[in-house]
C-alpha cells in the first residue's frame, strides 16, 4: 500500500501548493459535508415538507455511518497527515511537507472516507426523492431538470472529495471508496419500505443490532491484539495542534451519536401525540403549518448544536452525545409541531370569540 499512498500523496501536495487560496472554501465544504448538516438542516426541512424523505435521510445517514465504521476497522486505512510522518517509503529522499488544518486531525482510520460516504448517500437519497416530482408532459424539460440535479450531485461529490484530499485527511482512493459505498447504501434504502411504518420496537432492535455488531468487532480486534484505537494514538502523536484532535471524531462517539438520532426518530414517530399533529399537516392550512414548523425548527436545532459537551470523561461524553442527538428528531417531530399546533388552536379560539 505504501506505493499507492506515495503516489496519491502527490495529489494532496499539488492541491495545497496550487490552490492554497481556496483553503477557506475547502474547509467550508468539509464542514457542510459532515453528517451534522444532515441532522440539523436537511432532515428537518425534508421531514416537514415530505415526511417519508426525512425519515429515509436519517436511516441512510445512521446506517451508512455505521457501515463506514465497520469498514474502517476492517480496512486499517492510513491518513495522509500521519502516514508521511511514519513511512519509510521515501528512504533518503525528501519527505513531502504536508500542511495540516483544524479539520485535518480526524481520529478514525482513513478508509473509506466518512464525509464522502455520508455526503454521497444523503445527497443521492435527496436527488432520487426529487426525481418523481419532475415527471411532466415535456420530455425535454424533464430531461434538463434531471440532468441539472445529477450535475449538482456530482459537483458536490467532487468538491467534498477534493476538500478531504486538500486538508490531508484522506487519500484519493479513500474518498472514491466513500462515494461508491455511500451511493450503494442510499440505493439499498430506496428499496426498503418498512422503515416508514417501523414501531419503536423495530427501532430499538435495529439500534441494539448496530451497537452489538460494532462492539463485537471491537472485542474481536482487541482479542487478536489489534488496538481498535490505534488511529487515535497516531492522531494524538502526529497532529501539530493537540486541540485539533477532537473526541467527537472517534469511532464510538459517532456510533453513539447516530444511535441517539435513530432512537429519537423512533420514539418521536411512535408517540401518541403524533396522530394529532398529522391532522394539521392534512388540513387546509397544511402548507403554512409545515413551513412554520420548518422555520421554527432550524434555529432551535442550531441552538441545541451550540451546546458543547464536557470531554473530561469519555464515557460521560458518549452518553451525553447520545442524549443530545436524540433531542434533534424529538425537537423536530414532537416539540416544535406540538407548540405550533397549540398556538394555532389558541388563535382559532380567539378568532371564534
Amino acid at each position: 500500500m505504501d506505493v499507492l499512498y506515495g503516489y496519491e500523496i502527490s495529489s494532496t501536495l499539488y492541491l495545497q501548493m496550487n490552490y492554497s487560496h481556496a483553503q477557506g472554501w475547502f474547509a467550508l465544504v468539509s464542514t457542510v459535508a459532515d453528517l451534522r448538516t444532515t441532522f440539523l438542516f436537511f432532515f428537518p426541512i425534508w421531514f416537514h415538507l415530505q415526511t417519508a424523505v426525512g425519515v429515509k435521510l436519517v436511516w441512510v445517514a445512521v446506517v451508512g455511518d455505521w457501515f463506514n465504521l465497520v469498514l474502517k476497522w476492517l480496512m486499517f486505512g492510513e491518513r495522509p497527515y500521519w502516514w508521511v510522518k511514519e513511512t519509510v517509503y521515501y528512504g533518503n529522499l525528501t519527505v513531502p511537507q504536508i500542511k495540516q488544518f483544524p479539520m485535518t486531525c480526524e481520529t478514525g482510520p482513513g478508509s473509506p472516507s466518512g464525509h464522502a460516504m455520508g455526503a454521497a448517500g444523503v445527497h443521492y437519497a435527496m436527488v432520487t426523492s426529487l426525481l418523481p416530482f419532475l415527471q411532466g408532459d415535456d420530455p425535454l424539460k424533464r430531461w434538463c431538470l434531471q440532468g441539472l440535479l445529477w450535475t449538482l450531485f456530482w459537483c458536490v461529490q467532487v468538491c467534498v472529495s477534493l476538500s478531504r484530499v486538500f486538508i490531508a485527511a484522506h487519500f484519493p482512493h479513500q474518498v472514491i471508496a466513500g462515494v461508491v459505498t455511500g451511493i450503494a447504501v442510499a440505493k439499498a434504502f430506496n428499496r426498503v419500505s418498512w422503515i416508514y411504518s417501523a414501531s419503536l420496537k423495530d427501532y430499538m432492535q435495529t439500534i441494539l443490532c448496530l451497537l452489538f455488531v460494532a462492539l463485537g468487532l471491537y472485542v474481536l480486534l482487541d482479542a487478536v491484539s489489534i488496538n481498535p484505537y490505534w488511529s487515535l494514538i497516531k492522531a494524538q502523536k502526529w497532529c501539530i495542534q493537540s486541540e485539533w484532535v477532537h473526541l467527537d471524531t472517534t469511532p464510538f462517539a459517532g456510533l453513539l451519536r447516530n444511535a441517539g438520532a435513530l432512537f429519537g426518530l423512533g420514539l418521536s414517530l411512535n408517540l401518541p401525540s403524533q396522530g394529532d399533529m398529522e391532522k394539521h399537516k392534512s388540513g387546509e392550512n397544511s402548507v403554512i403549518y409545515r413551513l412554520t414548523c420548518t422555520a421554527a425548527t432550524l434555529p432551535i436545532l442550531s441552538l441545541i448544536d451550540s451546546f458543547r459537551l464536557p470531554t473530561s470523561t469519555r464515557a460521560v461524553f458518549y452518553l451525553l452525545s447520545f442524549c443530545k442527538s436524540a433531542t434533534i428528531p424529538l425537537t423536530t417531530i414532537t416539540v416544535v409541531p406540538y407548540c405550533i399546533s397549540a398556538l394555532a388552536n389558541v388563535y382559532q379560539r380567539i378568532k371564534l370569540h
